[in-house]
């Protein structure tokens, strides 16, 4: 089901930011995966792209984070750049592909925009994939994967989560805490 095109989106009525967790540490010996926690690098990366986000008019409404311990630390490490935004944790997030992705986020309704959607790969990925119009000259941008702490924000001109439709969004920008690092260094 298409609705529209990219070029079709003239201003953001509905903007969805899309955040895979920060760098984890790795699984030690019976340790479950939902259990791993954040590296200092994920942490501090967790922290930049907050402070870019608020930097940069990114203030999400709602925010949706995955049960597992890396999305909430990721959240965590970011939630002091937008103390009024409401959280919800969401098993369903941790190891889901995009059709429960997308359910989650069409559960929404109205009621938030901006959404920040914290979650894993390759799930998160796919989904960005999945929203963007094809044929734009930034949809290729999202070619080599979705690294930690990567967000990827879409823009939607209809107005409402639950009639979220597969290419019907426009990539506003794909931004990594390495290119944060680099345009400052």
């Amino acid at each position: 089901m298409l609705s529209c095109g990219a070029e079709e989106i003239d201003a953001a009525v509905m903007r969805l930011m899309l955040l895979r967790n920060a760098k984890s540490e790795k699984a030690e010996p019976g340790m479950r995966d939902r259990d791993r926690g954040l590296t200092a690098r994920g942490q501090a990366d967790a922290a930049m792209i907050a402070d870019y986000m608020a930097g940069h008019a990114l203030r999400p409404d709602r925010v949706v984070v995955s049960s597992a311990e890396r999305t909430r630390e990721t959240w965590q490490r970011m939630a002091a750049a937008f103390p009024a935004s409401p959280v919800e944790y969401e098993d369903r997030l941790y190891e889901s592909g995009t059709e429960a992705i997308l359910g989650v986020i069409r559960e929404i309704g109205r009621s938030a925009s901006p959404l920040l959607v914290i979650g894993h790969n390759p799930g998160l990925h796919d989904t960005a994939r999945q929203l963007i119009a094809p044929g734009t000259r930034e949809a290729h941008r999202l070619d080599e994967g979705l690294p930690t702490c990567g967000l990827v924000v879409i823009d939607f001109a209809r107005k409402d989560w639950q009639k979220l439709a597969s290419r019907s969004g426009r990539l506003d920008r794909f931004i990594t805490p390495r290119q944060i690092k680099t345009a400052s260094d």
